[in-house]
């Protein structure tokens, strides 16, 4: 993957110092932690000290890179399976997680049907699982609310985004913003009524017959 990264600048010409760490190391880094749930302080000492891996990290995050360098490989990954790097279908979802007694209480909220004090994330993936783009709110937030902000940042990124599967929380008016505003077709799939039966809606309209993945 090392062709998917950035070139540090002064290895362009481009002035500066030359890194004390190599990317492979940062990245394994980072890797270690996203994976092993470990705070920056517990990082292992077979790594680079933990705040050069968090200099690290901030910086690419704060210009972007982490998201290009994420998008880069998902592309990869699409192309590798053959399909087109931009994907013309997803699928939205939400999920709940019970938040620590140190997260802040107004970045965090309570959600009364659940019953779950703590943070919500929601996300649109493609039709692999990749995902597409990511949006983390309070609990109390609903998911039509959330799902209409969530869905104008996918247009964004991903304009032959056509149509996106949910489920019965974004029923309502999120399907008729979409059709109108966006140009998505919202298609909310009900839970079965028999085993191995599934059906969604809406069906037919300015989306028909077009490809799907």
């Amino acid at each position: 993957m090392r062709d998917a990264m950035p070139v540090p600048a002064w290895l362009e010409g481009r002035g500066g110092q030359p890194e004390g760490y190599c990317h492979r190391q940062m990245v394994d880094a980072v890797r270690y932690l996203v994976a092993g749930g470990v705070t920056w302080r517990a990082m292992p000492t077979d790594f680079p000290e933990w705040d050069r891996v968090y200099a690290f990290f901030r910086r690419w995050r704060d210009t972007g890179l982490v998201t290009e360098f994420h998008d880069r490989l998902r592309d990869r990954v699409r192309q590798a399976v053959g399909r087109d790097r931009e994907p013309t279908a997803g699928i939205i979802d939400a999920q709940l997680v019970k938040a620590a007694a140190s997260v802040p209480a107004a970045s965090g909220g309570f959600d009364g049907a659940k019953k779950v004090n703590g943070r919500k994330r929601h996300i649109v993936v493609d039709a692999l699982g990749l995902l597409l783009t990511v949006m983390v709110t309070a609990a109390s937030a609903t998911d039509r609310d959330a799902g209409q902000t969530l869905l104008a940042r996918l247009r964004e990124r991903h304009w032959r985004i056509t149509l996106v599967w949910a489920d019965g929380g974004y029923t309502g008016r999120l399907v008729d913003l979409a059709r109108d505003a966006l140009r998505i077709a919202l298609a909310v799939v009900k839970r079965p009524t028999t085993p191995g039966a599934s059906s969604c809606y809406p069906k037919g309209g300015w989306w028909s017959g077009r490809s799907r993945g």
